[in-house]
Parts: C-alpha cells; sequence; structure tokens
C-alpha cells in the first residue's frame, strides 16, 4: 500500500492549506509572521513614497500594506502544510453545512445576524470609548489609530470599500477563523476555541477602541464557523459589517458620528436596541439548530489518498 498526499493548488486558500492545523504554539507563530508582513510591507510602502506624491502615497499605501501584511503567514502555512500532507489528515478551511436550511436561507440568516450584532454591540463600544478616550496615555495612540483609520477609509471609495469589505474579510478571515479556530477547535473545547480565537481577531486589530467590537464580532463568528463550517459565511459577516460602516461613512449626517447611540434618540434607540437582541437570539438559535457532525465542528476533514 502506497501513501500519496493530495496534489494541491498553490494558489487556493482552502486546498494548499488544510493540513496545518495550529494550536496556541501555532497562533503564536502566526501572529509572529503577520507582525512580520506588517514590517516588511511597511519598508516596502517607505521604499514606494521615494517615488510617488506624498498625497497618492496617504491615500493608496493601505492598498499595498494590508495584503502584504498576511503574505509571510500564508507562505509559512503553505509550506507547513505541504509538508503535512505527506503524513497525516487534514481539516478543509471552508464546508458547507447549513442543515435544515438551504443555502439561501442561510445567507438571509447569516445577514440578518450581522445587523443585529452590530446593534447589539453598539453600546458595550460606546461605553469603551468613553472610557478609553479618556486615558491620558492612550491619546496618542489614539491619534496614530485616527491617521491610518484615515489612510484606510479617507480616500476614494472604491479604495475605501477594497480594503475594508474585500480585503479585510478574505484575509482576516482566513487567518482567525480559517487557520486559528479551525486548529483550535480540533485541540480543545469549542467554547474556549472561539473565545480565543475572538481575543485573536482584537488583538491584530492592534487598538483598544476596535478591540471591544472585534472581539464580541469575532465571538458571533466563530459560533457561525463552529456549526456551518463555512469560512465564506464569516467572509459575508465580515463584509457586510465593514462595507456597511464604509457606505456610512459617505454620508454626512454618519461621519462624524461612530454610534447608533449617538444616530437617534433615546427611546428610538431603546425599540432598536431591543429588537436587535431579538433578532441576535434568533439567528443564533436558527444555527444552533445545525446539528454537529464531530466533536470538533463540522469542519470537514481532507485524507490522504491511499494507493
Amino acid at each position: 500500500m502506497k501513501i500519496r498526499a493530495r496534489r494541491v493548488n498553490n494558489w487556493d486558500l482552502y486546498a494548499n492549506h488544510s493540513w496545518y492545523v495550529p494550536g496556541i504554539k501555532g497562533m503564536f507563530a502566526l501572529l509572529g509572521w503577520f507582525l512580520l508582513g506588517n514590517i516588511l510591507g511597511s519598508i516596502i510602502v517607505s521604499i514606494f513614497g521615494l517615488f510617488v506624491p506624498p498625497q497618492v502615497l496617504s491615500q493608496y499605501s493601505m492598498l499595498v500594506l494590508y495584503p502584504l501584511s498576511f503574505m509571510p503567514a500564508m507562505v509559512y502555512v503553505a509550506n507547513k502544510s505541504q509538508r503535512n500532507s505527506l503524513f497525516e489528515a487534514g481539516y478543509k478551511l471552508n464546508s458547507s453545512h447549513f442543515g435544515p436550511f438551504k443555502g439561501w436561507m442561510i445567507v438571509l440568516i447569516t445577514v440578518a445576524l450581522t445587523y443585529a450584532t452590530m446593534i447589539v454591540a453598539d453600546l458595550p463600544n460606546y461605553y469603551n470609548y468613553q472610557i478609553t478616550s479618556k486615558v491620558p496615555a492612550l491619546q496618542k495612540a489614539y491619534e496614530v489609530l485616527m491617521q491610518i483609520m484615515e489612510q484606510m477609509i479617507g480616500g476614494p471609495f472604491w479604495s475605501s470599500f477594497l480594503l475594508a469589505a474585500i480585503f479585510a474579510p478574505i484575509f482576516e478571515e482566513w487567518l482567525c477563523r480559517g487557520m486559528i479556530l479551525r486548529g483550535l477547535l480540533s485541540k480543545m473545547k469549542p467554547g474556549w476555541a472561539i473565545v480565543i480565537s475572538a481575543l485573536f481577531f482584537a488583538l491584530i486589530h492592534m487598538n483598544p477602541w476596535q478591540a471591544l467590537n472585534a472581539f464580541i464580532i469575532g465571538v458571533v463568528m466563530g459560533y457561525v464557523y463552529y456549526k456551518s463550517g463555512s469560512l465564506l459565511l464569516t467572509m459575508l459577516i465580515h463584509f457586510v459589517n465593514n462595507g456597511t460602516a464604509v457606505v456610512l461613512s459617505q454620508f454626512s449626517n454618519f461621519s462624524e458620528q461612530d454610534y447608533f447611540i449617538d444616530m437617534m434618540d433615546r427611546s428610538t434607540y431603546m425599540v432598536v436596541y431591543v429588537l436587535g437582541v431579538a433578532v441576535l437570539l434568533g439567528c443564533l438559535y436558527a444555527f444552533k439548530r445545525i446539528p454537529l457532525e464531530q466533536q470538533h465542528g463540522n469542519i470537514d476533514t481532507v485524507e490522504l489518498k491511499v494507493d
């Protein structure tokens, strides 16, 4: 009997990375490669700055820096996965377990879940900002963050949308759910795996003002991934969340207000908030109805070929 690994496409994020299943140690390794990518990307952008006008650089540098930040981690995973595929089975990054729901139904439920999460997360995010913004030691960091955010969403609409609604879902979901959560689910209890991956998701945002929001939505996306195995659904959540924020930022009424609580009177806000909680619980219950096929969640295995 001869065991032969599947031939994989080096540019297929799903197939090529299936055999690398990181634990806690692997999670920190990926964080290190991600930070290295940020450094290398910053150096490359600085070199570009020698040849392009400052205004152009400030508006478009993130289009180069952002994807470059993930490249070292992707190369590392591809190499580890290729070696592991010779000796062990892997787990798919993207599966499709929707239980009693058809594809179009689970998409609608996911979109509703996203908007409900945005509403429910608004209040804790608002108070988180009120507290952290008053910490003197964080004021300088906040100014730097605002400069980075201005580079991401302060340019033309198309570049802002590309960065926040296309690049972020593809790259961050690959890292935080496709790699980190998928690996942790195979090595520990699901609750801990979801929480730790959500903390990792909050950490890579690198600021205390987005961290709580990232953690909350990270927990929701983690549960969706655990129950469905679908990285495409978590990308959809990420797309809807970030895309909505970019679109709203184009309107003058919303651009100066970061929270829903600032956009409406208190009585209207309370009604909207209660409805958001109800929709959130209903959508989570819908995902709860998807039966689990294995203890580590509905993530399909990728077996070795046996000749």
